[in-house]
């Protein structure tokens, strides 16, 4: 451990953490202890700090905001398929097991405010490189989630529309929506 490291303050992001998302290069910095995803078309923000107890165990807390069904369409959307498509997409997202390297336990979190809705996990790892390789895994599946729930037969527009032209074009121009 170098002595800038060790003259980091408990509350402050160690720099080795800050190395860790820089070398990563699918996260910039967002102010102190806090970065957001370049990766994805959504707003994903991780945030880092030191667990409480100091012992060198970083605390990574990954928060998803995904815009609703009717959000992203140009026609209306029922309110039972909207409510439907929610519970359904609240389902598959927390169902987070073998996504990350690490040997985490979650308990994520979805909330839905107007036509935004927001997914939150929380990680500890002492290994920073690990929890900034987990906390961009769980950003990617929370994508992989969102497109997988698009529904066929809407017109949709951007950040979705990009989504499904991006995913036609790794599946080879059919990916059924």
């Amino acid at each position: 451990m170098s002595e800038s490291e060790r003259e980091d303050d408990v509350d402050e992001v160690p720099g080795r953490v800050r190395r860790a998302f820089r070398d990563h290069g699918s996260f910039e910095p967002a102010g102190e202890g806090v970065w957001t995803a370049t990766t994805t078309a959504f707003d994903a923000a991780i945030e880092a700090e030191p667990t409480p107890e100091d012992d060198g165990r970083i605390r990574f807390s990954v928060t998803v905001r995904v815009p609703t069904l009717s959000a992203v369409t140009v026609d209306d959307v029922a309110d039972v398929v909207e409510t439907g498509w929610c519970e359904t997409f609240e389902r598959r997202v927390v169902d987070v097991g073998g996504v990350t390297r690490g040997d985490h336990s979650f308990e994520p979190r979805v909330d839905r405010d107007g036509e935004t809705v927001a997914v939150s996990f929380s990680l500890t790892d002492v290994n920073e490189r690990r929890g900034v390789d987990d906390a961009g895994a769980l950003v990617d599946f929370v994508e992989g989630t969102y497109v997988q729930g698009v529904i066929p037969g809407y017109e949709y527009t951007e950040p979705v529309e990009g989504l499904i032209s991006s995913a036609r074009r790794q599946g080879g121009g059919s990916a059924g929506l």
